[in-house]
């Protein structure tokens, strides 16, 4: 092997033959300068990793061209790379595996084909994370290479999000974790590496408590049953172009029907507390008349059982079977998708979009005046969250607040005392209280 003080008089001499020519420096072992037949002259450097010795294949590594480094550069990039080799690394498998590395956006698709299947995630578990991942991450870290992402990008990526939708900030966080959880679990990326863990304090957003007072309750009622009767107002769209409505009739004369599977789905959601997705894939087979239950076969926390009351089993019983489901759609093989477009008909007759100035009630929000008119009612909140099927007692805690029965009994009392004590000590020794005279 041909050893030369590697300079650029050196380099410049050097010529191409039939074969790759290696030209090693006779000042530091190991590093030196190819060039190919084509002409191409690079430096390289040679070094046997792990504890070395003649029992060890070698390993050649590229440091760049000879058109953009110099030979001294050349020259400290080697001596760099040589002392990494003697503290243990081994650069070349290094730099092949970050090759190797998949970006964000390639791994994500690996995440949701292989780690969001039943019956670890659920379809719409899985429908959110790939939602999050489109929207709010492969546009900003989609094309960095996973094991290049820092927990300071996380924590930018979460600090702009945030500024205009932190519940989205804080969900995209969760996803990123579960993602990155996947990757160190196959090994794509080493053990405790994950750049999310520990990266960002989570935005603290306000729970939305959003509850149906009887006026509204009753307003509701009104509107469900104009709409599968003589059927709602017709309305257009505020950003509908006009030219697409015009041969429709006088409005006096318009009027939309609601199905009233629809119908019956809002009013499930009101006196059963279910969550939308179970009442929307509830099937007949789930439906147990004799016991007054529901006996479903997946939720969000697994099979569960709902007990039925009077009027959730009146609303069931009046439902023509159109096949499995209970809320037909037009493909009666497939669960209805949503209602959302009739709802927010109905909402609006009913006056609960928001233009009163409270906030427009959503259909998750029937859970929650499922729940407040329990607690308001006198009920504990073990049983409450009995009856919505939530596993931590911390979820039905937010409806404390409104467990007034047990405050209303001791102020009751406290004032029938006082008043009693007021009348003539009849409810108790009373002490005197005269006013001190000024001295």
């Amino acid at each position: 092997m041909p050893t030369v003080r590697i300079s650029k008089r050196t380099v410049d001499a050097l010529s191409p033959s039939d074969k790759p020519l290696i030209v090693y420096d006779a000042e530091l072992k190991g590093f030196g300068c190819r060039v190919m037949p084509s002409g191409v002259k690079s430096y390289v450097v040679e070094y046997r990793p792990g504890a070395g010795g003649r029992g060890v294949a070698k390993k050649r590594m590229t440091l760049g061209s000879t058109k953009t480094l110099t030979p001294d550069q050349a020259r400290d990039i080697a001596r760099d790379t040589l002392a990494r080799v003697r503290l243990g690394e081994d650069p070349a498998a290094a730099r092949q595996s970050s090759r190797d590395m998949p970006t964000i956006a390639q791994f994500a698709e690996t995440f949701l084909e292989e780690a969001c299947r039943p019956p670890n995630i659920k379809p719409r578990t899985k429908a959110l994370y790939a939602d999050n991942l489109r929207r709010l991450a492969l546009p900003y870290i989609g094309s960095t290479k996973l094991d290049a992402v820092t927990s300071a990008d996380i924590a930018r990526l979460h600090r702009k999000i945030g500024k205009d939708t932190p519940t989205a900030a804080n969900n995209l966080v969760v996803t990123l974790s579960s993602l990155w959880r996947f990757a160190e679990e196959i090994g794509t990326v080493a053990k405790g590496s994950s750049p999310v863990r520990g990266a960002v304090q989570r935005f603290k957003v306000k729970p939305r408590e959003r509850f149906l007072t009887a006026e509204e309750t009753s307003r509701l009622a009104d509107a469900l049953l104009e709409a599968e009767t003589i059927g709602l107002p017709w309305h257009l769209n505020s950003d509908a172009a006009p030219s697409k409505a015009k041969h429709r009739a006088r409005p006096e004369n318009q009027r939309v029907i609601i199905s009233t599977f629809v119908t019956a789905a809002i009013r499930l959601l009101l006196f059963t507390g279910c969550r939308r997705s179970e009442i929307l894939r509830l099937r007949w087979a789930e439906v147990d008349f004799e016991s007054g239950m529901l006996h479903l076969q997946d939720s969000k926390t697994g099979k569960k059982t709902v007990m039925l009351n009077a009027p959730a089993l009146a609303v069931l019983s009046g439902l023509p079977r159109m096949g499995a489901f209970v809320i037909a759609g037009r493909d009666e093989t497939k669960a209805r998708s949503d209602v959302s477009k009739a709802w927010y008909r109905i909402r609006a007759h009913a006056g609960l979009d928001g233009t009163d100035g409270r906030q427009p009630f959503r259909l998750h929000d029937y859970r929650h005046s499922f729940a407040s008119f329990g607690v308001a009612g006198g009920m504990g909140l073990p049983i409450v969250g009995k009856l919505l099927g939530q596993s931590q007692p911390s979820t039905t805690a937010r409806y404390a607040h409104l467990d007034a029965d047990p405050l209303r009994r001791a102020v009751d009392t406290i004032g029938a005392t006082i008043t009693a004590a007021m009348k003539g000590n009849k409810g108790g020794d009373v002490v005197t209280l005269r006013k001190e005279r000024a001295r």
